[in-house]
């Protein structure tokens, strides 16, 4: 969820200054992460997972602006092959692609049919 999602929800309870300092809190004392993603419509914004949550990995449909969870993470071992090759150490890792949804490329299909 991103930190507006969460004010939203939490609006009848308290103000957006609390739920930002309280997911400020969180990752500080290890409990919750963050990343960042980025939409040409929506612009940046940070989401939060629990900490204890399994790594994964996001598309971004550049047609409807939905980010869409594909599953826990598959490239560690090629991270551990790049941290051989090239003495890094790898301590995290942000991945999303983007591109067009299932739902939008049938919506465009369909258009394309109609004209």
């Amino acid at each position: 969820m991103t930190a507006a999602e969460l004010a939203s929800g939490a609006a009848a309870l308290c103000d957006t200054a609390t739920v930002y300092r309280s997911l400020h809190f969180l990752e500080e004392h290890g409990l919750a992460d963050s990343f960042v993603l980025y939409c040409s419509a929506h612009g940046t914004e940070r989401y939060y997972v629990s900490h204890n949550a399994v790594h994964r990995h996001w598309f971004h449909c550049e047609v409807c602006h939905k980010f869409i969870d594909m599953g826990s993470c598959t490239i560690a071992p090629m991270l551990g092959e790049v941290e051989r090759k090239t003495g890094v150490l790898i301590h995290t890792h942000t991945l999303y692609t983007t591109g067009i949804c299932p739902q939008c490329q049938e919506e465009c299909q369909t258009t394309a049919k109609l004209n």
